[in-house]
């Protein structure tokens, strides 16, 4: 089985476009993509969470 794609939170905010600042604030209100922490304190997102929280971004009326 293949791993899941793991994206480093700097590749994340560049194709959201969004500052590292406002990603946490995001993160703190609840509406940031999950986010996983590994041991050594890097921040990584799976391509598949990404991609579910863009679904969920969309506009529900289009």
């Amino acid at each position: 089985m293949a791993r899941p794609e793991m994206l480093k939170l700097p590749e994340v905010l560049d194709e959201i476009g969004m500052s590292r600042a406002a990603f946490y604030r995001m993160r703190a209100r609840g509406l940031a993509p999950r986010i996983r922490k590994l041991p050594n304190g890097q921040v990584r997102v799976s391509r598949a969470d990404l991609d579910a929280w863009w679904e969920s971004c969309g506009d529900p009326a289009a």
